[in-house]
Parts: C-alpha cells; sequence; structure tokens
C-alpha cells in the first residue's frame, strides 16, 4: 500500500480578469501570490498560485485567468464549494470584511457542528470558510493586511457534486480516505491524520444536470503525495481501476500524475518537493514572471501576449510615494 495521502495539495480554478483575480485573493482574502507563471499547456494564460507564506501544499488556490471567458455553469461531475478553514471565533471577522467590500456572505448552517460562512469570488467561484481550530503553526502571508489571528488557515475541504456516491466514494477509500459522517445527501471523507485541507465531501445531487467549465469553475483537486516514489506507488495502485491514469508531468514546482473520478471530477496526485522556493527566495515569491526552461526561449514574446497585471503591494508602495 502506498504512504498515505495526507488531504488536498492544491485547487486549481479558472477565472476571467487576471488583475480582478489577483486583487481579490491578495487584497480581500489576504493569501499570498507565491507564484506567478504560465499554464504549461497554454502559455500565453496566467498561472497564478496562490497560498499561505511559503506556499504550503493544503494552502495553495491556483488560477488560469483567461480573459473574457464565459462563466461556467454548476452542476454535478464538478466541485460544488471550495472550502477555507479559519479559526473557531472568525467568522464574525469574516463576514464583516467581505461585506465590506461589498461581496454578500451568509452563515450557511451548522455542518458536522461546524459553522459555516458562504460567499463567492468575482467570477462567482463557490468559496466558504469554516471555523475550526488547528493545531501547530501557520504561515501568515507577509504581504497580507488580514489580522494574523483571523488569517485563513488553508484548505478545509471541497465538496463535489456527483449523481451517485458509491463509485467516487470506492476510489477516495482506495486513496486512503474513509467514511466519518453523512447527513441527507451529504457524505464527509476524512484523509488519515489532520493535515489541512483533509476532508472531501461527496454531495449527491441525482437531479442536477452536469456542469460545465468556465469563468468561475474549478477546474481540478490536487492531492498529496510525499515524493516522486509514493506518486509512482499511487499511480501503480489507481490503474487497477479503469481510471487512465497519466504519465507523470513536470509542473516543475511539483510532479503531477492526473485521471478523472468515475463522478467526472479531473483528480491529480502531485508532490509536495521541490516547492515554490526552488527558483525564487522566499522573500521574493510572486514578484516576477518564472517560466519553465522549455518555454525561456519565448519570454519575450510572451512577456508581450500576457496581460498587464499590477502587484497590489507594489500599487501601494506607488500610492505612497
Amino acid at each position: 500500500m502506498p504512504s498515505s495521502i495526507p488531504g488536498l495539495h492544491h485547487v486549481t480554478a479558472i477565472a476571467s480578469d487576471p488583475q480582478r483575480n489577483l486583487d481579490f485573493y491578495t487584497e480581500v482574502i489576504g493569501l499570498r501570490l507565491v507564484k506567478r507563471t504560465v499554464n504549461f499547456d497554454d502559455p500565453e494564460t496566467y498561472h497564478f498560485y496562490f497560498g499561505n507564506d511559503t506556499g504550503t501544499p493544503g494552502t495553495i488556490l491556483t488560477f488560469f485567468p483567461w480573459p473574457g471567458a464565459n462563466r461556467g455553469n454548476p452542476g454535478t461531475g464538478e466541485t460544488s464549494a471550495t472550502a477555507f478553514r479559519a479559526p473557531a471565533d472568525s467568522l464574525e471577522f469574516w463576514e464583516r470584511r467581505l461585506l465590506s467590500f461589498g461581496i454578500p456572505a451568509e452563515r450557511a448552517p451548522e455542518r458536522f457542528g461546524e459553522p459555516v460562512l458562504r460567499f463567492a469570488d468575482p467570477d462567482g467561484m463557490r468559496l466558504e470558510i469554516v471555523a475550526q481550530n488547528h493545531r501547530g503553526e501557520f504561515n501568515v502571508p507577509r504581504t497580507s493586511n488580514v489580522p494574523a489571528e483571523h488569517a485563513i488557515r488553508g484548505f478545509h475541504s471541497v465538496t463535489l457534486a456527483q449523481r451517485v456516491l458509491e463509485p467516487t466514494a470506492k476510489v477516495l477509500e482506495t486513496m486512503g480516505y474513509r467514511k466519518i459522517a453523512e447527513s441527507e445527501n451529504r457524505t464527509r471523507f476524512a484523509a488519515n491524520g489532520n493535515a489541512i485541507g483533509n476532508y472531501i465531501d461527496l454531495l449527491v445531487q441525482p437531479q442536477t444536470a452536469r456542469g460545465f467549465l468556465g469563468a468561475g469553475s474549478v477546474h481540478h483537486i490536487a492531492f498529496r503525495a510525499d515524493d516522486d516514489s509514493a506518486q509512482l506507488e499511487w499511480k501503480d495502485r489507481l490503474s487497477e481501476f479503469p481510471l487512465h491514469v497519466t504519465p507523470v508531468q513536470d509542473r516543475i514546482y511539483f510532479h503531477s500524475i492526473y485521471f478523472r473520478e468515475p463522478g467526472g471530477v479531473l483528480f491529480e496526485i502531485a508532490t509536495d518537493p521541490p516547492g515554490f522556493t526552488l527558483d525564487e527566495p522566499v522573500e521574493a515569491l510572486g514578484e516576477s514572471l518564472k517560466l519553465p526552461a522549455w518555454l525561456e526561449s519565448r519570454r519575450t514574446h510572451l512577456e508581450r501576449a500576457l496581460p498587464a497585471i499590477e502587484l497590489p503591494h507594489r500599487r501601494a508602495e506607488v500610492s505612497h510615494e
């Protein structure tokens, strides 16, 4: 049996306007832009990585911002909500903060005994903050103006909308997740241990049409593997299903394999190393456009083709000069 999957590595979604996406997740949510690169499969598109101060696995939300992209349509076969965790007494702070930015936020009924705040990003991506204390240190983003005691502590969970439970549940159980709770049409699975982002909720909605991707949709969710060896063991293990697991892909900051689970959601297993300090010191994460070696010869063209953006903290520095 491969080594245990601790939980989520990252979540990757689709946005439309790059500057608006950048401003929302850094200035409103208080995450740090830990890497600014391109979509390796579509290099005239940015790939933004947001997370805690160092981009620890389990805190990383990434985006492909396609300018002018049409909004996606929520439905089954996709991630219907992405939930962050915050300290247990922070929901009132977050509710006030979101409203101060003109972002509607509402308290949802408690979910498995935990308070939940629901809202959406500028592209309509469904987000949640779950009040939950988490033991251990947290690297608060140095670029954030959110008070440290209320800062987002990485992921809590993702909710996957499905027409039926069992096929996806079987894959999760094969990956080491176990069912820990259920209420009406929601079933919660947990990875072993207490890592950030260790919950997956399956929401069964048999009468709901299938969703389709667009701005505001989650493109895929990624789970953690300790290293390359563990990832290959998972590749062999999952190949016992008819899941068509891809060869290993070099994403520079991690290595990846992909497969589509039976309900339709694209899953990835990504290695923890090498991490985001591979090509930038921690003090300068996200400051410059980073390209893989095979795209460096196209740098001048890509820098001209990519939309102009301004880093929020640089804008603030200029305004105070």
